[in-house]
């Protein structure tokens, strides 16, 4: 409503064109009624009436042009930040600057690693004002040649981040991942060269250097470091064993059969990064995880003024759980248990939704997983209060692992913050017809994708049973370890079940003999004892017959 209210403001200049439309319908209704009621028509009074009408006709139609030209301008006020003079913006700007399109929503994504790479994969098809602060925390850990040459940061998580936002993933990672075999740069990575110079370019701040790369790469959205301090992970467990190597956390934890009490970051005063601590204060929606708890999302809400600038600002505030559970991190945890973790070390409650899995992934995976020590997390939600739980279907499968749908996380988080803005009366707001629109828009495109493939699929065996070629199908092909595994698995049963019959056959054959021998055994003693009671008899017998 408020909205539709400042359409009829002095600023809006769109009253005019309203008025001149309300107009055009008047002069027009006025010369079809001069023609109903009209008895005689004389030339006079036709052409009367039909210059009334061709006014109110062309006044009508030009009220819409011009108001439909007003209010992409209305649109570009309040969507381009980089207009300087608003009093002069006109609809060539919308026209020809397209980034005006891009423009989304303010979302900061809180985490590192594969988790919250695929989450800026999703989040760039409706947003280009994305921040990713990442952790840095890799320090003296496993230097590569092209790190102790250059002395640069461990930017191996950044690096990720910056191919998921940028147009073109593989074509950067190609370039970023790109090693120097031949000259002076033999064994110097692209990457490494890369930000050096861009850090150099900009008098020694790497952040700034970062926030440039933004439009070097031309990348969606910004990547920050957490902090520049050289963090290091301290992890505490329940047996009183202290491990200060973030990589070896989970081998300590499994060999010692403990698990994690807390952790901590060194140096406990750890600055947040320039621009680390206004992104979040400026932020629409705030997103923590997916990622491994104890070593990505934790240590990075524990740098000084992370949690107190997420905990005061006003944007929603929403939790990604992990589908699986870690080996030696989060071992039998739960959803709430993640919750509880979070709670626990940052001592406040900052998370308002929080957004899990079904778990209704094929149990072939699951028991893959199950093998390594993994298990699904489990849906317990029942002990947490404050938080509003939504569970979705955001699981898939790729290279035979389960992983976070990126598509299915992102439309779940944009859908969470076209809802603020419907409690916010803002229905009417050009951000919140964008967004929905990108969002009816995506949804029809995966809908569309999925019924695609499965035509293909049904063409795919139509051809098949027409033609009977004798080739591999793609199911075959793609999952031929798992069928020959599952084939060696049947015929291992198969071969014990026979093994177990015919030893239980020959169990069977040792019994009927064994009773056999035992019966011949006791018909040939009885014979003797009844030879040995007759022999006795004849013997008195004659004796008698002696006396």
């Amino acid at each position: 409503m408020k909205g539709l209210i400042q359409w009829f403001k002095s600023s809006s200049k769109m009253k005019r064109w309203m008025l001149l439309i309300l107009v055009g319908i008047m002069l027009s209704c006025y010369g079809i009624a001069e023609i109903l009621v009209m008895k005689e028509m004389s030339f006079a009074n036709a052409e009367k009436v039909v210059i009334i009408f061709t006014i109110g006709f062309v006044s009508i139609v030009l009220g819409l042009i011009f108001l439909n030209k007003r209010a992409m301008e209305t649109l570009i006020e309040s969507t381009d930040d980089r207009m300087k003079d608003r009093k002069n913006v006109n609809v060539k700007s919308l026209i020809f600057d397209k980034t005006v399109y891009d423009q989304g929503p303010k979302i900061v994504a809180i985490g590192g690693g594969a988790g919250l790479n695929t989450l800026l994969e999703g989040l760039k098809k409706y947003s280009n004002n994305i921040t990713a602060i990442v952790a840095v925390s890799d320090y003296g850990e496993g230097q590569t040649e092209s790190r102790k040459e250059l002395n640069t940061l461990p930017l191996e998580d950044i690096k990720e981040s910056i191919i998921s936002l940028s147009s073109n993933p593989e074509e950067m990672r190609k370039i970023l991942d790109y090693k120097f075999t031949k000259g002076r740069l033999k064994g110097l990575d692209f990457s490494d060269i890369y930000f050096t110079a861009m850090k150099e370019a900009n008098g020694d701040d790497f952040t700034e250097s970062l926030i440039r790369s933004s439009k070097v790469l031309n990348i969606s959205g910004k990547v920050l470091p957490v902090t520049l301090d050289e963090m290091k992970i301290v992890a505490e467990l329940a047996n009183g064993y202290t491990v200060e190597e973030k990589s070896r956390i989970p081998e300590v934890v499994v060999d010692k059969f403990t698990k994690i009490n807390r952790v901590r970051v060194l140096p406990s005063n750890c600055k947040p990064a320039p621009g680390v601590v206004e992104a979040i204060k400026d932020a629409d929606c705030i997103v923590i995880g997916p990622g491994s708890l104890f070593t990505n999302v934790i240590p990075c809400l524990l740098v000084n003024g992370i949690t107190k600038a997420i905990k005061e600002s006003t944007a929603i505030k929403v939790y990604i759980s992990n589908i699986m559970t870690e080996i030696g991190q989060t071992d039998d945890f739960t959803v709430e248990d993640h919750i509880k973790a979070i709670r626990e070390h940052c001592r406040q409650k900052i998370i308002n939704y929080c957004i899990y899995d079904t778990g209704e992934i094929i149990p072939e995976f699951i028991k893959k997983y199950n093998k390594e020590g993994q298990d699904l997390v489990h849906p317990k939600i029942n002990s947490v209060k404050g938080i509003r739980f939504i569970q979705k279907n955001l699981s898939t499968i790729k290279d035979d692992f389960i992983r976070h749908d990126p598509d299915l996380i992102a439309s779940s988080i944009i859908e969470l913050i076209c809802e603020d803005l419907k409690y916010q009366d803002k229905q009417n707001d050009p951000e919140y017809l964008m967004l929905n629109n990108k969002l009816r828009e995506e949804k029809r495109i995966n809908k569309a994708k999925k019924e695609i493939a499965k035509k293909a699929k049904k063409n795919g065996k139509h051809k098949r049973r027409e033609s009977m070629p004798k080739r591999k199908s793609k199911f075959s092909s793609k999952y031929k370890e798992r069928i020959a595994s599952i084939k060696a698995a049947d015929s291992a049963v198969k071969r014990n079940r026979k093994q177990k019959t015919i030893k239980e056959g020959r169990d069977e054959k040792k019994v009927v003999n064994e009773k056999k021998e035992t019966k011949k055994v006791e018909e040939i003693n009885n014979k003797k004892e009844k030879t040995t009671n007759k022999t006795p008899k004849k013997r008195k017998k004659g004796a008698r017959m002696k006396e």
